[in-house]
């Protein structure tokens, strides 16, 4: 089932049961999580596509780690795994708009701002986007890449 976009939640902070202020602010209130199979392992922070290997609907509905099989970009690419799954036919929740921290990314990506895609550097992990790219960029990082060639980035909407 398709998630809510109709209510955006705005306060910071809230009462707990003891009357103490408390931030009640997350990343989920800026962004869309869509349930999908998974066509194969998959790591959290990974950029995630649509499997073609599937049939029919199944194409759309099922996804693996991003290929790099694209050299100007995988237009394929349909947000970040936010769990990890380790076999083929179980469930990934995948962000397919917003904010996802620590997602993978290239060492290069150096600053924020920097859009992103994914190409044929290495599966699963963005890249800075191009000028000869055709595919449009996934994302933007929202910081320069950290150990583990991981940062927060925003997930642009591509469906």
């Amino acid at each position: 089932m398709a998630t809510s976009q109709n209510i955006q939640y705005l306060v910071n902070t809230g009462k707990d049961e003891f009357g103490a202020t408390v931030s009640i602010k997350t990343a989920s209130d800026r962004r869309q999580i869509e349930t999908f199979l998974a066509g194969a392992a998959i790591t959290a922070g990974d950029w995630v596509a649509f499997d073609t290997t599937a049939t029919d609907a199944g194409r759309v509905l099922t996804v693996i780690q991003a290929s790099a099989a694209f050299a100007l970009g995988n237009p394929l690419v349909c947000g970040v795994a936010l769990t990890s799954q380790a076999t083929a036919g179980g469930t990934v929740d995948v962000v397919v708009s917003g904010y996802v921290e620590g997602a993978n990314v290239a060492a290069a990506v150096a600053a924020a701002g920097v859009a992103l895609v994914v190409d044929n550097t290495a599966a699963g992990r963005a890249v800075a986007l191009a000028a000869a790219d055709t595919a449009p960029a996934c994302g933007v990082s929202l910081e320069a890449a950290g150990v583990g060639n991981t940062c927060d980035v925003w997930v642009l909407k591509q469906f």
